[in-house]
């Protein structure tokens, strides 16, 4: 079975909206868990617009599942995930301001880059895995780099899905089928949901872990928090 990573940046946009700690970050997390999650993910951002730096220091003694922490590896997102030492690093090529991530990494232009921060991840007994289009010359780069995983950046998959799904998963089953030849673990994410999750898990082969974040919990205002995993978790059987 596919594991479920569930992303709660968004309960962090929440209780920063308005200030103190409703929702409480630290409790939704544990009763994601709770109610089924096998992982946890946070991406904090240089602005700390939802997820903070502090709630990744409060998140690790409380999670009990795979704890992954997601973002750029400047400096200042180094220094935290060194100091947690999560189960997983996710390293995702975002600019400061962006909105959300929107790109994959360069493995070619930025070898040098990759292979140094993976090197050090792994020393650290961290398991990396690295943001990437879904190219099979950008799963050829990232073996170079030495990743232990790779996490196909999947917008183009969700936007094209309800017009042509064969065509919108082609090149996913193709980059997956790179990463197994040169056995690098594969996740998944972005703009996965109820409706395209079961397809994209039934024909990716190797699929090991999905990051949901967004409309898990956008379908949580409706069904629930704990029916909502549920019905997540049915889609990956």
């Amino acid at each position: 079975m596919t594991k479920l990573s569930v992303n709660i940046n968004k309960i962090a946009t929440l209780r920063n909206a308005r200030g103190g700690d409703r929702p409480n970050v630290v409790q939704a997390a544990k009763d994601c868990e709770r109610f089924g999650a096998q992982g946890i993910t946070v991406h904090p951002r240089p602005d700390e617009r939802h997820i903070r730096y502090q709630d990744v220091y409060d998140l690790k003694s409380i999670v009990t599942t795979e704890f992954n922490i997601e973002g750029n590896p400047t400096p200042d997102f180094l220094k935290l995930v060194k100091e947690v030492k999560p189960e997983q690093v996710t390293l995702v090529p975002d600019a400061p301001d962006a909105i959300t991530s929107n790109a994959g990494w360069d493995t070619i232009k930025h070898k040098d880059f990759l292979t140094n921060i993976i090197s050090e991840m792994k020393s650290l007994g961290i398991r990396t895995s690295i943001f990437v289009d879904p190219a099979e010359s950008m799963i050829e780069g990232a073996a170079i780099v030495g990743t232990d995983r790779v996490e196909l950046y999947t917008e183009d998959y969700a936007r094209q899905y309800h017009t042509n799904r064969e065509a919108a998963l082609a090149p996913y089953v193709k980059a997956a089928a790179k990463a197994q030849e040169y056995g690098i673990g594969l996740n998944a994410g972005h703009d996965l949901d109820l409706d395209n999750l079961k397809y994209l898990k039934d024909n990716v082969p190797g699929l090991l872990e999905v990051s949901i974040g967004h409309a898990l919990i956008c379908d949580a205002l409706y069904y629930g928090l704990e029916n909502t995993i549920q019905l997540y978790l049915r889609q990956l059987k």
